[in-house]
C-alpha cells in the first residue's frame, strides 16, 4: 500500500525560512498522518482499487520521499556479507528520494536520490546544500 503525505510550500518560503523549517514542515505532515488517515485511504482503495502511477500522483516539480526506518535493510544476510548499498528498485523518477537506516548504524541514514542529470549538477554545485550534507 502506498500513500502520499504532502507538505506544500513555495521556493520563496524555502529561501526565507531555510532547510530546518522545511524539515519541520515535513515532520509535521508525516506525524499528522495517523491510523485514521491510513484506514480511510485503505477503505477507499478497497472500494475502487488502482495501481499507483508516479506521473499521475506526483507533481512535476516535487520531491517524493519514501521508505521507513522500520525496515532493517542491511540486516538481511544472504551469505555474501553485509550489503554495500541498498537500492529501491525499478521505479525511479526525477525528485524521488528513498531513505534507509544507514549501513553504519548508530542513527545514520542512507539516501538514494534520483535526479535528472541537470538537476543533480545544480545540487553538486550548490555550496549551501553541500555544507549541509557534508556535516
Amino acid at each position: 500500500m502506498i500513500q502520499t503525505v504532502k507538505a506544500i510550500t513555495t521556493a520563496g518560503e524555502l529561501l526565507d525560512h531555510g532547510v530546518g523549517w522545511a524539515a519541520l514542515w515535513l515532520h509535521e505532515a508525516v506525524a499528522s498522518h495517523g491510523d485514521k488517515n491510513i484506514k480511510e485511504v485503505m477503505e477507499a482503495w478497497m472500494k475502487s482499487p488502482f495501481v499507483v502511477n508516479p506521473s499521475v500522483h506526483f507533481e512535476k516539480n516535487s520531491v517524493h520521499m519514501g521508505s521507513s526506518p522500520r525496515f532493517d535493510m542491511y540486516g538481511n544476510e544472504f551469505g555474501l556479507g553485509k550489503a554495500m548499498a541498498v537500492l529501491s528498485g525499478y521505479t525511479k523518477f526525477d525528485g524521488k528520494v528513498t531513505s534507509y537506516p544507514g549501513r553504519e548504524g548508530r542513527g545514520s541514514i542512507d539516501l538514494e536520490v534520483c535526479l535528472l542529470p541537470e538537476n543533480m549538477a545544480a545540487f553538486e554545485s550548490d555550496e549551501e546544500f553541500l555544507s549541509i550534507v557534508n556535516e
